[in-house]
């Protein structure tokens, strides 16, 4: 008997500028799409806004901070109260010195 793999292998990907994100090519359905129909399905679309003329001419890419690794004691019934919650405690741990932080910073 073989264990089946229950998650998908995935891989992460870093890119340092936006011109090297690999651009995928349009499928048939849309290159046979006349310019009328796309805009006609955009403007009954009411998730699809109007962007005004030069909206991105400003943007950047900003990266986010990396997390550190620490090594942290904490009372058993604190690991056990988040281990509970299921996977992702250690971000549910984060999410709440996180807001203790703003709290503080609040105050000051």
């Amino acid at each position: 008997m073989s264990a089946k793999r229950t998650r998908k292998r995935s891989r992460m990907v870093r890119y340092s500028s936006l011109d090297e994100i690999p651009v995928k090519p349009l499928n048939r359905r849309l290159i046979a799409m006349s310019d009328a129909e796309a805009e006609r399905r955009a403007a009954s679309d009411p998730d699809a806004g109007v962007i005004p003329p030069g909206f991105w001419d400003n943007a950047r890419l900003v990266m986010p901070e990396t997390k550190q690794q620490i090594t942290l004691r904490l009372d058993p019934e604190v690991i056990r109260f988040f281990k509970r919650g299921g996977k992702g405690y250690q971000s549910r741990m984060g999410a709440v010195l996180r807001s203790y932080v703003a709290a503080k910073k609040k105050r000051a």
